[in-house]
Parts: C-alpha cells; structure tokens; sequence
C-alpha cells in the first residue's frame, strides 16, 4: 500500500482563469473592479480585459488602446484609466483617448488629483491639459516611481532610489527627506501606519502617528510587487519568486502562504484585490488569475494524489473514505492521507462501479465486466527483532523481539464461474454476512460467501422469472424494514421481501430512468434522469409526488443524493451539487447550489458516488475529481445585489452624451424629439460567484412587472409622445431583489399634435364648414323632398301595379264561365238557370273582393267552393273535391290577396282533371307555419307536361297562370311557386301538384 502523506488540499479554495477560459494573455499585472462589479484585467501583449464571473471580452490595439502592454488601471468617475508602456489610455463607454508618455506603473487617486508613477518622475492627469511632468528633486525626477501613498498629511513615494518623504507633491513641494535609498516597488497606508516594500531588504514599517517615524523592518517577506490591506486585517504581500505571503497587521505574524505548493501554477505574483462579494483576486505572470475565497470544500484530484480524476465510487468503512479512481483502482484516504491501494492484475484497466463494506471492514467492490473484488481485510502479528550492540561495555549484543499487529488484505474475485448471475455489477449491499448483488441486466443475487473455501452458498436468483419485470436495474437499496428496492433504467420499481419479488411497475408513469434511490425517516426518494425528485411516505399507500417549492433545484438529472445531520437533502447532478432545505410537509423550503464557483470543482456528479463519513462530512464523486464537504456554522454571506444601467439606446445608437450614473434614480428627464420612438435599455448585474444565475424583470411607467428571465436588454418600439420612465430589477441566486433603477424621458409630440397648432387648425376648419353648412343643409333639405316625392309615385304605382294583376283575372275567368254556360244553352237549359245563379254569386263576390287589397281565408275559400261547384255544373264529366286547413289560427283570422288560388283551381279543372281519363279529385290543402301560409293543389289529371304537349300552337296559354305566377313573385319573390308531376312506380303520371307560400299575416 503506498501511502502519498498527509494532505490538506487547499487548493480548494483557488479558482484559476487561464487562456482555456478565454483570458487573452497568462500575465495579469493589475486587477480593479468598477462599481458595476465587472473586473478589468490589464495584461502584458493582450490588452485589457473585462471579466463578469463567468465570461471575458478584449479591447486591444485593434479597437482605438494605444498598447497591448497594460502595467496600471484605475477608476476615475465613470471613466477606466489605463497606464500603458507608452503613456496614458482613457476609456469612456467603447471610445479610447491616448495620450503618449512614458511607461506608467501605478495610478494613484490623491485629494481629487490623478498622479501617475512612470519610469521617468511624477506626472499629473489635468483633463483639459493632458500629462503634465511634476518637477520635483532631479533624483525623483529621473527615478522609476513605483507608488505614492499620502498617510493624510505627508506624501511618501516609492522609487527605485528610496523611500522619499514630501509634503506636497507639485512643483514647490518640499523635500523633507530620503528615508532609505533602497529599490522600493509597493507602499501602502492603514491604520498610521506605512509599509514601504524594499525589493530585497523586506518591507519597512514607518508609524505616522508617533513622534518620531521608527525604522522596524519586516526582514520577510522580499521581492514584494504589491501590498494590500484584506480581511481580519491581515496583510497581504505579492511576490515575484514565491507567491502571496499573508502577515497579521498588528503583529507582522506569517499567517499563510498561497504558492506553487498549495495551488499556484507560478511564483509571479503581481496584485491581489477584495471584491464586492468578499473574494480576494490574484493576478499572476504567466499562471493567469486566481479566486481565492473560504467555502467548507476540500476537493482531491490526479494533481494531489488520486490516480485518477473520474471518481466512480465513494464509501465510508471503517478504516477511511474507499474510492475508485478511473480504471486504475482504489484509493483509501484516512488520518494518513491518501494510500494507493495495489491494482489486482486480473481487474487491470477496469472500472470499479461501486464498493461497500462488511461489519468486518471488508471491502466489496462490484467492476465492470470482472464480477466483485472481495478485499478481506485481516488482523496479524509480526514480530519486531531489535539489537542492542554492547561492544563497550565487553559484552555479546542483546536481542529483543516484540510482536506488533498489522493490516494485510487478501483479494477474492467472485464471478460469473462461482455462481453470478452478471458479471457487470451496478451496486452490492451487504446485510450481517448476506451479499446482495445487482447486475446491469440480468437481475439481482443473493448469496454468502465463505472466504476460506472460496466459494459462495445460499444462493438465491432473483430474475424476470422470480417477477422482475424489468431487469436493467439502476440502483438498489436496503430500508429501515429489511426490503431490498431496485429502481431500473425505464422507470420501474420494485423490492424483495421474504425472498418474493413485488414489482411495482413504472411507479411515476413517466419515461424516464430512475438513476438513484434514498431512504430517509420511512420516506423513499427516487432520483430520476431528467424528472427530478420524487418522493414517497412508505407509511402509506405507495404514491409518488414530485419535490417542489418556491425554488428548485438546479438541474432535475439527478446522479446522487443524501442527507447530512441536518435533515438537508444533497442532490448531485451535472451542474454541481445542491443543499435542499426541506420542511416537515416536505416542501422545498430553500436550495443552495455549489458549482465550480463555490467550490466544487468536481462539477459533474458521477452515478451514487457519494458518501458521509463518520464526522458527517460528505464526500461526492465527480468526473473532475473528488470533493469532501465539511460542515461549520460559518458561511459566506451573500450581499443585496446591485443593478446598473449599461447602455440607453435611441433609434439603435448609443447615448453617448450622459453619464447613465448620473442619470438613474433621479429627476433628469432625457428630452426625445417625436421621431425618436424606439428605445433600448441595457441593464447589468455583476455576480461573479454566480453570474448565470442573476434574472432580471422591467416595466414601463406604472404597467406590470415583466416576468423574471435572464434577458438584460429590452427594446422598446413605437412608445407613445409624452412622459415615460423605464425600471429595471434584479435578484441573484438566492432571490435577494436588488433595488429597482429607473430613467426618465420624454418624446416631445410633432407639430401637429401640439394645442396651439390644433387649436388653430381647428379654428380654420369650423370657419370653413361654417361657409359651407348652409348651403349643405339646404341640398339636403332639397334632395329629401325630391326623394319623399319619389317614394310616393313609387309606392303608388305598386299598388296599382298589384290591382293590376288583380283585374287581369277577372276578365279571363267571366270569359271562360260565360262560354260554359253558352254551351248549355241547348243542350240543358234547366243545369243552366243553375249555373247562371251560382255564378251571379261568385261574381258579385268577385267584384266584392277585387276591390280590396287582402280578405279572409275563409272568404277565399267561398268563392272557390262557388267557383268549383260552377266547374262541376258545366264539366263534361264529373269530378269530386275537397278543401282542408291545418292551422292554430282561425280561417277568418288568416288573411290572404284575392283570387290568388282560382287560377291554379281552374288550371287544375280544365287542363288536368277534365283531359284525363280517370274520375276527378280535386285537393286544395292549406298550412301555416311561423311566418307563412302554405297552399296546396293536387288533381289526379294527365299532368301538366303532358297537357302543354296536347297544345296545338294556336292554343292559347293560360294567361290567368302566367299572372298569378307575377303577383306570387310580386308578393313572396321569386322561387316561391313550384308545379310538379306526381308519379307512380317512378314512371306513371297521377296528377299535378302546385305548391306555394305567401307570408303569413293576421287581422289582429
């Protein structure tokens, strides 16, 4: 067993950015963050750099920067001074101003007066002047000025030939002193103090508030770049050759050192900054930038003893935390540290899915495609010899032996060849000394195993056979009552009771794997493949419910999960790994999410490769390596999220005539003219912890807040004329809101809607319909007495039109009865003194009826009975007839036009039934429905076709048919009337049938 030592990887607590992650050059010479949050980056050959926690973008040459090589940045107002090998760069929004000078290595902000340190003196930053060289002591003047610190009355300079002690800095700026004339490269004030850093001499301590300065030195550390002031007050020192070196303020006591041995990828280091959020930054040459920041995780990978990154397997037995590593075997980490366990040749180059442990402490480990790897571990005595040389005192040497106890393992490989159902093992749970086993497909075993014969016995098969469904199992796990669960890989459950299988079947009635089950106070939690977490109470009937709350977790692909001693649920997935606070309905009450920004730098989980130790540490397994979790009471406070406006754009150009800053939150109203009504505002919240995680909503005015979404600009297009303010929130991870921001502006309206332009305009349009009204009103009053004058003559000649029509019949039928009774004259004068009194009758009340517009169906029905009784007087054969009503209203109520029915009556008698060769019958049937009274005329005749055929062409046509068909059309309009044939056995001819409507009306 080799053991690697003790190790306390703290490099957990360095997060490098490097060229992978897009920084453009490995040597970062200074590092400042604005008020927004983003960090600038200065680099020596690729320019400046903006990074926001996640992402970096580059201004170089190429876009206006006067050099790639950046020694110095700074914030002045709302504007980035750059301090280049060639002089001063000024970045205002996206537009650089250069000006040319001499290499510059610090910019220092003193009394609202911009100096600079360059290579050759002093220089002053005056904004309508340029660089303006301060004069000083030709020794300054010619010096390489590193830093300037004022300590609120004197000002210290830091050169490479001495410490220099003014009282001003300008042109008649006493000299009181040279403190000391070695090469100093940093300084800084705090708390009266002032630390001068000699490159090689260590750094000089000056007390300000003192009567006299002192001269302590710190003799370590040397070769210092920068000197900040952090946390707890503690000083931190940047070196060239070794790193940081962090010293107690009050004490000067080494504190710690952050170098090549606990994370750095180089000794260079140049400066190192506290961030908004509590994280300290550390920029290097040639090893990129670092974040440093405290987190409870301790991560192990390849680089700090593991043989491997990718952790399949995770288990606490106990004698230490048991994991695999790739395909290389096992490693144990213990109080020791991290042993390398000997690789059993016949598992060389295999994967070992997951390991457990007996009550003896033997190990159980299942692989890939090589059954199980029993490590039986042993207690036995070795004896120590020792030898005592006695040679000065002249006599023989002294043996001493002593027996000591030590721990060996013996491998056992269980396969397919002793009994395995499978020998690809996806998980093994050992119970007192029963071993159960689940294969990737081909179900689970149950056995014992003797390590002395080397065989297994009592065993047990449990297949699709025995009930199990579905054989490709995921997971399996023991419960507080002794059941064996599995979960497989298309969703179902199942477990193993008294050697019989129940199967659940697919439990969630989803298509979706369950990757990992939990068993936790009687409640069971299936981790799914893309579903997220559900969970059930085994107390009661088995019914799954999806893990939900105010927040969820990051991602719902879920490889691992446990709880630690505080009743937290951990989910493991691609995306790191969550702390789920649940309540006691077991709702999400709140989630904390760790990735790569945290700490966990393992990133994606690997399936159940997690773990808790004895002293409630967890550990996860990860393709990146493996993670310890350990437990305080002490976090990393969050801090109220801030949001920024970025840009305000109008018609898609930039504002570049305001300073947003100043703009936001207050009364300044930004004046639009009418056709500038498109506008886009871009807002920005910095979180370099957890820069994906920060949602943004806005409104318009007093309208709805926008829903939350990850959206930081919105365009906003044909806005109305007038006043409008647009707010902007945010809330990072943890939902904290930030403050909401707010801009004014105001679209002035066109000319042609201001009240002066309308009120004048309207003026000119009342003056102009004023000239023209009279004469409109009286056009109008002309046209409606022509058009009521029309109206008249028109609805008088409609009804003379219809009284027309009316004696248009009466003509014809007095011309066809006196021609009847003309011919009885001869031949039977006592049927014609009959006829002719019926029909004195018919045709006084013909003349009764024509002159009125409408008369009763009862009316009407009279004088068809009299005219039909006429027909059968002077017909040449007889006929029968019959005249029904089927109606609510009474005949005297129903009201219809005159001697409308009688022609089709006549019609029906004399071309119908008196040419036909049958007995005549003669129907007239009448029916009302809502709105109209239906007639009916049948006649078992020889058909109306058949008797416009038998016309000869100086027959004359009926013309009473013709007219009645005018007043029916004139009356109900066209298509109201319809003649048909009635047929017989689909080819005879029985008759005719006339059918119409009229609308129907009433005398009430």
């Amino acid at each position: 067993m080799n053991s690697i030592g003790s190790l306390s990887a703290q490099n957990n607590q360095l997060r490098a950015y490097t060229l992978e992650d897009g920084l453009p050059q490995s040597q970062v010479y200074d590092i400042v963050q604005d008020k927004i949050g983003y960090l600038w980056l200065g680099t020596q050959g690729g320019g400046l750099s903006r990074f926001n926690g996640e992402e970096f973008k580059t201004w170089n040459e190429n876009d206006g920067l006067q050099s790639n090589y950046i020694h110095a940045l700074a914030f002045v107002n709302d504007s980035l001074f750059i301090g280049t090998k060639n002089g001063l760069s000024i970045k205002i929004k996206n537009k650089f101003t250069n000006i040319e000078g001499p290499r510059i290595n610090k910019i220092c902000l003193i009394n609202n007066k911009t100096y600079l340190a360059t290579n050759i003196g002093i220089y002053e930053y005056r904004k309508n002047l340029g660089l303006i060289k301060i004069n000083l002591n030709p020794k300054i003047n010619t010096s390489i000025i590193n830093d300037i610190v004022f300590d609120g009355k004197l000002f210290w300079v830091a050169t490479n030939k001495g410490l220099w002690k003014l009282n001003q800095i300008k042109q008649s700026a006493r000299i009181i002193e040279r403190h000391s004339a070695y090469d100093f490269t940093a300084a800084i004030f705090h708390n009266n103090k002032v630390f001068a850093a000699a490159f090689n001499q260590g750094v000089l301590v000056l007390n300000t508030n003192a009567k006299t300065y002192g001269n302590q030195w710190i003799q370590k550390p040397v070769r210092v770049t920068d000197i900040s002031i952090h946390s707890n007050n503690e000083l931190w020192f940047a070196t060239d050759n070794d790193g940081i070196t962090i010293l107690d303020f009050e004490t000067h006591a080494l504190k710690k050192k952050i170098n090549r041995k606990n994370g750095l990828s180089v000794s260079y280091t140049r400066k190192s900054i506290l961030d908004l959020q509590s994280n300290i930054w550390i920029a290097t040459s040639g090893g990129g930038f670092y974040k440093y920041f405290q987190n409870n995780f301790t991560h192990y990978d390849q680089n700090t003893g593991l043989k491997g990154n990718r952790v399949y397997a995770v288990h606490n037995a106990k004698n230490g935390i048991w994991t695999s590593n790739s395909e290389a075997g096992m490693v144990k980490i213990d109080s020791a540290g991290i042993q390398h366990i000997p690789q059993e040749e016949r598992l060389s180059d295999v994967k070992i899915k997951t390991i457990t442990s007996d009550n003896s402490g033997n190990i159980w480990a299942g692989t890939e495609g090589k059954g199980i790897l029993f490590k039986e571990i042993m207690q036995v005595d070795s004896i120590v010899v020792d030898t005592i040389n006695s040679k000065e005192l002249g006599e023989d040497p002294i043996i001493t032996t002593d027996t000591i106890a030590i721990t060996v393992s013996k491998n056992h490989i269980i396969d397919r060849d002793k009994g395995l159902l499978s020998d690809w093992i996806r998980t093994i749970q050992v119970i007192d000394n029963t071993v159960w086993v689940a294969s990737y497909s081909a179900g689970i075993s149950r056995f014992i195993y003797d390590p002395k014969k080397k065989r297994i016995k009592s065993l047990k098969k449990f297949t699709r056979k025995s009930g199990i469904e579905d054989l490709q199992i995921r997971d399996m796990k023991k419960d507080s009552l002794g059941k064996i669960w599995y979960a497989t890989q298309n969703g179902h459950l199942g477990y193993i009771e008294r050697n019989k299988v129940t199967h659940l079947g697919n439990v969630l009635n989803q298509k979706t794997a369950i990757s990992t089950l939990l068993f936790h106070k009687n409640i069971l939690y299936l981790g799914t493949a893309g579903r997220g977490i559900w969970w059930s109470n085994l107390d009661q009937k088995i019914t799954f419910k999806k893990l939900k709350g105010r927040k969820k977790p990051y991602s719902d692909n879920i490889y691992q999960m446990i709880f630690d001693d505080k009743n937290n649920l951990w989910a493991g997935s691609e995306r790191g790994v969550d702390r789920i606070e649940l309540n006691q309905s077991n709702d999400i009450v709140d989630v904390f999410h760790f990735g790569r920004n945290d700490g966990f730098l393992g990133i994606e989980t690997c399936l159940n490769a997690v773990t808790k130790d004895d002293h409630g540490n967890l550990w996860f397994g990860a393709i990146y390596g493996l993670t310890k979790y350990q437990p305080t009471e002490t976090t990393k406070a969050t801090i109220k999220p801030s949001i920024h406006f970025e840009d305000v754009e109008v018609a898609y150009r930039s504002v570049d005539s305001i300073q947003l800053g100043a703009w936001v939150n207050n009364k300044s109203v930004l004046k639009l003219k009418p056709n500038q009504t498109e506008l886009s505002f871009s807002y920005k919240t910095i979180d370099l912890d957890h820069p994906n995680d920060v949602e943004y909503r806005w409104r318009l005015n007093n309208s709805e807040w926008s829903p939350w979404s990850s959206d930081h600009k919105q365009n906003l297009a044909g806005l109305a004329y007038g006043p409008h303010y647009f707010s902007a929130q945010s809330r990072n991870y943890r939902w904290e809101e930030s403050d909401p921001i707010m801009f004014r502006f105001f679209i002035d309206s066109p000319i042609y809607e201001k009240a002066w332009f309308q009120l004048t305009v309207l003026v000119i349009i009342v003056l102009i319909l004023g000239g023209y009204a009279l004469s409109y009103i009286r056009r109008v009053k002309q046209k409606n007495r022509e058009e009521r004058n029309r109206l008249q003559m028109q609805n008088h000649l409609l009804s003379l039109e219809q009284k027309a029509l009316r004696l248009q019949m009466n003509p014809h039928f007095i011309f066809n009865a006196l021609n009847g009774i003309k011919a009885m004259g001869t031949n039977n004068p006592n049927r014609m003194n009959t006829t002719i009194n019926t029909f004195a009758t018919l045709l006084r009340e013909t003349l009764y009826n024509s002159r009125k517009d409408h008369i009763t169906l009862d009316q009407e029905i009279q004088t068809l009975k009299h005219y039909i009784e006429i027909e059968q007087l002077m017909a040449s054969k007889p006929f029968v007839y019959d005249i029904s009503i089927d109606s609510d209203f009474d005949p005297e109520e129903i009201l219809i036009p005159p001697m409308l029915i009688q022609p089709f009556v006549e019609n029906a008698v004399r071309h119908g039934i008196l040419k036909g060769s049958r007995d005549g019958e003669l129907k007239v049937l009448f029916h009302t429905s809502e709105e109209h009274l239906h007639c009916t005329i049948l006649d078992n005749g020889q058909g109306i076709f058949q008797s416009q055929k038998n016309k000869t062409n100086t027959d004359h046509q009926s013309m009473a048919l013709t007219v009645t068909r005018e007043r029916l059309e004139s009356i109900s309009g066209k298509d109201s009337l319809h003649i048909k044939e009635i047929l017989l056995n689909g080819n005879s001819v029985a008759g005719t049938e006339i059918t119409f409507k009229i609308p129907l009306q009433t005398d009430y």
